[in-house]
């Protein structure tokens, strides 16, 4: 339940508008996108902005140093330019010092906080602050009137991400305990979405112009696990609450709208190697984030990785031979506790002979709560640091050159913004590229001077150069 501490406001004789703002991975974009969806459904006004709002809400992240001190400095900001502010996300759900929660600690004049995932606690916090202008199961569900980057899908609700593409969480929470991430105080253990519910938001998505669906939960290879892998029935037929099944469905379902669907957060176990084919036949695109953070046997083994590292050399090599195709972004965490030199050359060999086509790291960075801190070896700041600035300078010049492969190919591209491709050009993306995370392609203006595209379409490009880690692409 939430923890409020003042009294409603008196309702407006205009429709009540809520300020919104969403921090952090896609996964708590999904949980915005369930939280404006019951405002709009319940008749609040919704944007980006503070000024004009009845009050605010804050969705927080709250996994690294940095993005605590963006969500703090965030829910300050607010509570400085409008004054009554609900925190949600994973800061809600953190402990500051003493055991108490860190964000009252910081900002006690916050009207409610709340941990993630918790659409019904925030929408009571909003509730006792800003009363409803209407019932929802008396009135018409208004139409979306959100900030100028939502749209509003029939049948799935607001949407923060742009109209061609959506992320599509099928499972909260976590089952492993890694000794330096905190996600399952926050969110829990695993819980896997009913698979027909997600098939079916699935097609309501493509049936509202989404061209690429991506796939988020904390770990997709484990779905279904906490289930035992039930089955489930999407319009009136049998799937298994499982990774395979649930890729194959959503290829099939995704088929005749001629739309993407790219996995994400894919733990390197045994049974992804059965992914691989249905990439292979088009199902799905071959492309796989893969957070495998070390290689270093002896440093999963601290950071109490699941799946056997050891042999993630093995794997991509049978993945890579049963598609070809495959593209892998993976993240990586240099300078972990006890981390010798020798370690970190293994992971640097690592990258480069296993071809990692995009990859992050991140300077290992005390989490407080998490049981790494209490692991010998802590290293000083400079090394970890120095250490990170290595790895990304291998890491590049690999990604470097597996974009130089590209070109001379045509390929396939989504174009994310386009006004007019014959006279300015425009910006894409090719299957092994991710919204936001990975490269782009610059598209040169079109050969034929009249032609046009719009966001969301699919077009041919035939690669004539790469720029950093993009490439350019000549429209064909």
């Amino acid at each position: 339940m939430s923890d409020t501490i003042s009294a409603p406001r008196p309702a407006s004789t205009n429709a009540p508008k809520v300020g919104f703002v969403s921090l952090g991975c896609p996964k708590a974009l999904t949980d915005s996108e369930l939280i404006l969806t019951q405002l709009s459904a319940e008749g609040y006004q919704t944007s980006k902005s503070f000024e004009g709002a009845d009050l605010v809400i804050v969705n927080t992240c709250g996994f690294i140093d940095e993005a605590v001190k963006e969500s703090l400095d965030t829910i300050g900001e607010a509570l400085a330019e409008n004054g009554r502010v609900i925190v949600t996300g994973c800061l809600g759900a953190r402990e500051g010092e003493g055991g108490g929660n860190m964000v009252r600690q910081m900002h006690p004049s916050v009207l409610a906080v709340t941990g993630p995932h918790a659409t019904h606690e925030v929408m009571e916090a909003v509730h006792t602050h800003l009363p409803k202008p209407h019932d929802p199961f008396v009135d018409l569900i208004p139409a979306a009137r959100n900030a100028s980057t939502a749209n509003n899908i029939e049948g799935v609700g607001i949407k923060l991400t742009p109209r061609h593409y959506a992320y599509l969480k099928i499972s909260e929470g976590c089952n492993h305990r890694c000794t330096f991430c905190i996600i399952p105080s926050m969110r829990g253990d695993l819980v896997s979405r009913p698979v027909g519910d997600v098939l079916t938001e699935a097609r309501k998505l493509f049936e509202g112009g989404v061209k690429e669906l991506l796939v988020v939960s904390q770990d997709t290879s484990a779905y279904g696990v906490d289930v035992q892998y039930r089955t489930g029935f999407y319009e009136g037929r049998p799937v298994k609450t499982r990774m395979l099944d649930l890729v194959r469905a959503l290829g099939e379902i995704a088929q005749p709208f001629g739309a993407w669907v790219r996995l994400h957060y894919v733990y390197p176990y045994p049974h992804v190697d059965d992914v691989l084919p249905l990439m292979a036949e088009g199902l799905c695109l071959p492309y796989l984030d893969v957070p495998f953070q070390h290689s270093h046997p002896d440093v999963l083994k601290r950071m109490k990785r699941p799946a056997s590292g050891e042999r993630n050399l093995e794997r991509l090599q049978r993945w890579r031979e049963a598609c070809p195709e495959l593209v892998v972004r993976s993240t990586f965490i240099a300078g972990f506790p006890g981390e010798t030199e020798a370690e970190f050359q293994h992971l640097l060999d690592f990258v480069q002979e296993a071809q990692i086509d995009r990859a992050g790291c991140f300077a290992y960075s005390p989490v407080n709560g998490a049981v790494a801190n209490e692991l010998p070896g802590a290293l000083p700041a400079e090394v970890r640091e120095e250490r990170r600035a290595r790895f990304m300078a291998v890491a590049e010049a690999v990604s470097a050159g597996r974009l130089q492969r590209r070109v001379g190919a045509t390929m396939q591209v989504l174009v994310d913004s386009a006004q007019s491709l014959g006279k300015k050009g425009g910006v894409g993306r090719t299957y092994a590229d991710a919204p936001e995370i990975d490269g782009l392609v610059q598209l040169l203006p079109a050969e034929k001077a009249s032609k046009t595209y719009r966001a969301g379409e699919l077009i041919r490009a035939r690669i004539v150069g790469t720029q950093g880690h993009d490439l350019v692409g000549q429209p064909v």
